[in-house]
């Protein structure tokens, strides 16, 4: 425990050295959570204020939006200061607080994916029985498990990080505070605790990601005997949340699936699900979703006054 007060911050070296780029990046970044705000805000109103927060599917999208708000805020208003900042520096507590909150609501989002696609596998194929097995107390215990899910996972990666004996250096090579940055500055052998984050993240992220392939597989084999309208109806909703997850889960698991080992290319891998995705499915949902498209004008006529 002495080893570990020598270090009361942290210095992230961020995406780049090079001032320029740091000012390009922080004119992107900004502008991206300026998006990210924007349309994940819209998405949450838009369905609350309508008829759309009794249908399962919008109710799930509502608190996923919730999550990639709360997920992305973790870390991206901190990196957007410290792309101007000379000192990228972050208490330790600090530290271990971003790392909780990161894997708390990173978690929360990979559960409700997991909700989102058990309702599409429900509506599919179990059309008669929807509206009992998706009712409205069924989708509440989801959002309540994927939050003690999310807990669980988010304390088990807290708990490996904070008992480490931290004696220097203190420079992370990453733009936020993450397990296996902080492992490599662990002045203790950590091959025994590395495999306990490829368990509790990688194998996490690995096994929900092949139960969500499985669950679309079965979907396809189902629609196969729709007619041509119906079967397009159904695919256009599912191809919505295959983008989310392969967006989500594809740079997920190329970090986490590994040995505990850091890589020059995590920080370009992690940018996906800490900023890509969040920002991009607001634009998944409604692009091609017209009751939601409906939501939203339905919205900003009565913003503007206009019946």
């Amino acid at each position: 425990m002495r080893y570990r007060n020598n270090i009361t911050e942290f210095i992230l070296l961020g995406l780049s050295q090079k001032k320029e780029i740091e000012v390009l990046c922080f004119l992107l970044f900004f502008l991206c959570y300026i998006v990210i705000l924007t349309g994940n805000l819209l998405i949450m109103i838009s369905i609350t204020c309508s008829q759309l927060i009794n249908q399962p599917m919008y109710f799930f999208l509502s608190y996923l939006s919730l999550s990639d708000l709360c997920y992305t805020s973790t870390v991206t208003p901190k990196l957007i200061i410290d792309l101007l900042a000379t000192k990228k520096s972050i208490s330790f507590n600090g530290c271990m607080t971003q790392l909780f909150t990161m894997h708390f609501f990173g978690g929360i989002e990979v559960f409700i994916l997991t909700g989102m696609a058990y309702d599409r596998y429900v509506a599919i194929c179990k059309p008669l029985h929807y509206t009992i097995i998706m009712s409205r107390r069924r989708c509440d215990a989801l959002i309540a498990a994927s939050c003690a899910g999310g807990f669980l996972h988010s304390f088990g990666q807290f708990l490996l990080a904070i008992f480490l004996p931290y004696c220097g250096p203190n420079e992370i090579d990453h733009y936020f505070c993450d397990v296996y940055p902080l492992l490599n500055l662990a002045c203790t052998d950590t091959r025994r605790i590395g495999f306990l984050v490829i368990a509790n993240s990688g194998l996490m992220g690995l096994v929900t990601f092949v139960v969500l392939l499985m669950s679309y597989a079965v979907i396809l084999y189902t629609v196969r005997s729709y007619s041509v309208e119906n079967r397009h109806k159904a695919l256009s909703t599912c191809s919505s949340h295959i983008t989310v997850v392969v967006l989500f889960f594809a740079p997920l698991l190329f970090i986490y699936i590994r040995p505990a080992t850091t890589l020059p290319e995590d920080k370009v891998f992690a940018l996906f699900y800490t900023i890509i995705a969040p920002m991009l499915n607001p634009l998944i949902y409604t692009l091609r979703n017209m009751e939601m498209k409906n939501a939203i004008r339905k919205l900003w006529s009565q913003i503007i006054g206009h019946p």
